[in-house]
């Protein structure tokens, strides 16, 4: 069994990849590492960031609430009604003008629904207030303050724990109080003070208490900002936890946690590598505790290794690109080579191939090119052998057809000098100087389409003086014809072909056209002669299929495949006695500006 040869690109390629690989995927590894704790700290920091805007807009909300309460707690209009100890319509004026208005205000202004509840000392003044009968005052429609007298006041249990010294401005407390627990509110709980009074500090004149909704005042606590797993929760040390969102959240109606989520929220750390952030809110003396799990937080950890594990991939891939790139910049001498013999098989000859150096590729480079130039020498003189070979044979074909045209002319010219008709012979022979002026083109074969015309025109007018009115011409040719350039004398032959053997009576009608086609420039000639004889075609024939084509037909035909190749030449339809058609097709060769400045020239 033979063993297995690898070419040398290829043993040079897997050397290289292994080499780079291996300290590659040890980079991989550190920098994954690296990546993923600076995730985790980073997934904490946005984490922290969140709960800050959750506590910034629990804060917002509490001084807006706050801001109720000094307008009536800042109100000295109000606190003059209050002290006034005037009874009858006085107080009841005072009421519906001062204290109600106020009220309904302050009520009005609030950015949520709250329920408003004053305690006045000053007796002169009616209690006025709705009966809920057990219902949440918020969830009403009634009329959202109330107003009670002092005794109902004194003898309730968080009125007496409330703080006797009063700071002005600053003195307030938010607790739970009554059946604020069972219907889910917190009560923002605030005296009003006499400051319209000398004396300080200023005397109690009533107590208000602004109850707002828990689900109100923390609907921005939602666990689906931080993302899905997560809990949050409003904790009060004193009555555990307020409001919850989350996986681990509790029903409204039960307050009672499990000891695992107590140790978490009450503990530093959570269980389990699952993170525990705080933020404590102020003036609520409550704390709000997220607890993330491990899951959520590798989430992102698992993006990094994705990606790491792809950018690996990656480096693997351009590894390996660089690595055969490498192998084949060290193998391309010998790629070269071989490319350079596969052009010599198609027939490029030219190519070269060249090495630095002194080595054995060099002198195998050198043979190679001196082949080639040899080989393309060779070809190169039996090519312009052959050229000057074609060349030779058109020359023939077109010397073959001036004389028989210009002997035929000679004669009509005799005839016309021996009848005496001087005028007509004077016509004759400029006719023929014009047209043989234009068919000698300087010794070139190729001339302007427009030129071609200019000869047929020139040689009608010859005959015009032969023929006289039994000779009809019309011409018909399209005005782009003459952007391009023909073989000479490819038209003039078929007119004097019509004018020898078409005749029907004592006159001939020719139409001669020129259009751009799609695959080529296109000439006809059609006449209203005899045609040709039965049984010579059946259909439309190229001439080399007619077996006795005239000198002049095979002539052009001859003339035109040698110069433009095969798929060209003429192609006759005729019927007897109605006519021939003589269709002559080219390929599209616009003129050059040699042939342009000639024509000016001329």
């Amino acid at each position: 069994m033979s063993r297995l040869r690898l070419p040398f690109g290829i043993k040079l390629m897997l050397s290289y990849c292994v080499l780079l690989m291996v300290p590659v995927l040890l980079i991989g590894k550190l920098v994954n590492d690296i990546y993923v704790e600076s995730i985790r700290q980073q997934t904490g920091s946005t984490i922290q960031g969140t709960l800050s805007q959750m506590k910034s807009n629990i804060a917002f909300k509490l001084e807006d609430t706050k801001r109720i309460s000094d307008m009536l707690y800042f109100d000295e209009r109000l606190a003059r009604a209050l002290r006034a100890n005037r009874e009858g319509w006085e107080s009841y004026d005072a009421t519906q003008n001062i204290l109600f208005p106020k009220f309904q205000t302050a009520v009005e202004t609030a950015n949520r629904r709250l329920w408003l509840s004053i305690y006045l000392k000053n007796e002169v003044f009616r209690e006025t207030y709705n009966i809920y009968e057990g219902t949440d005052p918020l969830s009403t429609k009634s009329r959202l303050y109330d107003v009670y007298q002092y005794p109902r006041l004194v003898e309730k249990e968080w009125y007496r724990s409330y703080p006797r010294d009063e700071v002005y401005g600053t003195t307030m407390q938010w607790k739970q109080i009554e059946d604020d627990a069972q219907y889910g509110r917190i009560s923002l709980l605030r005296r009003l003070v006499d400051i319209g009074s000398m004396q300080y500090p200023h005397d109690e004149i009533g107590f208000m208490r602004i109850s707002v909704s828990l689900k109100d005042l923390f609907d921005s606590v939602d666990f689906k900002k931080i993302g899905d797993g997560t809990t949050i929760y409003i904790y009060d040390s004193r009555q555990g936890v307020m409001i919850s969102s989350g996986a681990g959240s509790i029903a409204e109606d039960d307050a009672s946690l499990s000891s695992d989520i107590e140790a978490q929220i009450q503990g530093p750390e959570g269980k389990q590598g699952d993170l525990v952030i705080r933020e404590k809110l102020q003036g609520l003396n409550m704390e709000l505790v997220a607890i993330v799990p491990e899951n959520l937080l590798d989430q992102n950890t698992i993006k990094v290794r994705n990606l790491t594990l792809l950018i690996g991939l990656g480096c693997i891939l351009i590894i390996l690109v660089l690595g055969t790139g490498l192998s084949r910049y060290f193998s391309r001498r010998v790629y070269k080579i071989v490319k350079v013999l596969d052009s010599f098989q198609q027939g490029e000859f030219h190519k070269r191939i060249h090495f630095q150096g002194n080595d054995e590729f060099s002198k195998i480079a050198h043979a190679l090119n001196e082949m080639g130039a040899n080989v393309g020498r060779l070809i190169q003189e039996v090519y312009f052998s052959d050229l000057q070979k074609k060349q030779a044979e058109l020359d023939s074909l077109h010397a073959q057809i001036n004389p028989h045209f210009l002997y035929n002319t000679l004669s009509s010219i005799s005839r016309l000098a021996k009848f005496g008709e001087l005028d007509k012979l004077q016509r004759m022979v400029l006719d023929l100087a014009k047209f043989y002026r234009l068919s000698l083109n300087e010794g070139r074969n190729m001339i302007p389409v427009q030129h071609e015309l200019e000869q047929v025109q020139a040689y009608i007018d010859i005959q015009r003086i032969k023929y006289g009115e039994r000779l009809e011409v019309q011409y018909c040719f399209a005005p782009e014809v003459v952007r391009y350039e023909t073989v000479k004398l490819i038209l003039q032959p078929f007119i004097e072909n019509v004018l020898e053997h078409a005749w029907t009576g004592d006159r001939i009608y020719i139409r001669i056209c020129g259009e751009v086609r799609k695959e080529g420039l296109q000439f006809n000639i059609i006449d209203d002669g005899v045609g040709f004889p039965p049984r010579t075609l059946s259909g439309p024939l190229s001439v080399d299929q007619l077996e006795n084509a005239g000198y002049g037909i095979r002539n052009v035909d001859q003339r035109i495949r040698l110069h433009y190749g095969a798929p060209y030449g003429v192609t006759l339809y005729s019927r007897p006695g109605a006519g021939t058609n003589i269709s002559i097709l080219i390929p599209l060769i616009p003129k050059t500006q040699k042939t342009i400045r000639q024509k000016r020239l001329t």
